[in-house]
């Protein structure tokens, strides 16, 4: 045999051996392989407490359109844009040459009413009188005949009644002129609170009245409350219970930065809205030195609060998919998918709420690929 043929079937004999071996060793480690191995973490339970981050408004404590209640044109106004009033401090004057014509058509009504009811006092008396007389005559038989006694006592009768109808007459008149009394002190325009104008529309000659009324669009003007003010938060409903009224709530304003301003919970709507789904709250923000102004937008840090424990996974447990939210759970080196649905998510941790619970072992990494009922191994991790 020559060298050449002889170097060649040692290289090929030294092949076969040497895959022999890989084969064997390929076969030992296939068997020996455990099954994939998964790191896992426990549900945990607890309260949660963790505050987020909602858009509110402010707004004044109170606000009103000024209208006054009368028809009339300015004749005087004293405050403008900007001013401080009190209530019932008089800020505006109008002029009605109507009324004082209203009025002096009452007066004369009731002057002519007081003196028919004078005329009617008089006659009551006269015909009373002659009656007095006649009855004491006809206590002598035979000198008044009956019948002029009855005609007197019916004229009497009938005086009455129509003084009765005058007296009426005077207070329907009297009535009548203080209604338009009444009518005359609305053209004084007073505040109607401690108050800021914030907005002035008219001048001296401006033709004004009621909301509403032919030719009036606009209000006189506009006062609000400022030294107090309303922070109304659309609270989501998933973060509505748990946190009560008096509860102090901070907040910052993009027109101070690094400052914090607070208020307290006031009042709660008690109601979601079913196009927003948020609940309105209202903060009291107190506002002497008049820093916060109403219709600034600000960021509420909202108190998120659940007086009894719900469980949390790490936010990578929950898998979504286009069907379902579920975490993968590990039981007896067995997958298995649960439904849940999520609530609030504190730093790491998401709420969830499913048929869970507390110490089960859960995928860190929740994935479709990990399908349900997998043998795995499950590898917790340190200190989870």
């Amino acid at each position: 045999m020559k060298l050449s043929q002889t170097i060649a079937l040692c290289l090929s004999l030294s092949l076969l051996i040497s895959c022999g071996k890989d084969d064997s060793r390929s076969a030992k480690a296939a068997s020996s392989d455990p099954s994939p191995k998964v790191p896992v973490t426990k549900v945990v339970a607890q309260k949660l407490a963790i505050t987020v981050h909602l858009p509110g408004e402010i707004e004044p404590y109170e606000v009103v359109a000024v209208f006054p209640k009368v028809t009339g044109f300015v004749k005087s106004i004293t405050v403008d844009r900007g001013s401080h009033v009190k209530a019932g401090e008089p800020i505006a004057r109008l002029e009605a040459p109507e009324l004082i014509a209203q009025r002096s058509e009452a007066q004369s009504k009731l002057q002519a009413a007081q003196s028919q009811l004078a005329a009617a006092e008089a006659k009551v008396a006269s015909d009373e009188g002659t009656y007095d007389h006649l009855k004491a005559a006809a206590a002598t038989p035979g000198v008044v005949a009956g019948n002029d006694l009855f005609v007197a006592q019916k004229a009497v009768d009938a005086d009455r009644a129509q003084l009765k109808a005058q007296q009426d007459n005077v207070n329907a008149a009297q009535q009548a002129l203080q209604a338009i009394a009444q009518t005359e002190a609305y053209l004084q325009v007073n505040a109607p609170f401690d108050g800021v104008v914030t907005e002035r529309n008219v001048h001296p000659g401006a033709l004004v009245g009621p909301a509403g009324a032919p030719g009036v669009a606009i209000p006189m003007l506009r006062i609000e409350t400022l030294s107090r003010l309303r922070v109304v938060v659309p609270v989501p409903e998933m973060y509505a219970a748990g946190v009560p009224e008096g509860t102090k709530v901070e907040f910052t304003v993009s027109a101070f930065p690094g400052r914090v301003f607070s208020g307290t919970i006031a009042r709660i709507a008690h109601s979601v809205d079913e196009k927003t789904r948020t609940m309105p709250v209202e903060l009291e923000v107190p506002n002497v030195k008049g820093e916060l102004s109403p219709g600034i937008f600000s960021d509420v840090r909202w108190p998120v609060r659940r007086n009894y424990p719900t469980f949390f996974v790490p936010t990578t447990a929950v898998a979504n998919t286009l069907e379902r939210v579920f975490v993968v759970r590990i039981r007896d080196g067995k997958t298995e998918w649960v439904d849940v649905k999520t609530g609030a998510t504190a730093e790491k941790l998401i709420e969830v709420f499913g048929d869970l619970h507390e110490g089960d072992m859960v995928a860190v990494r929740g994935t479709d690929e990990l399908r349900s009922g997998s043998s795995v191994s499950a590898q917790q991790n340190p200190g989870k």
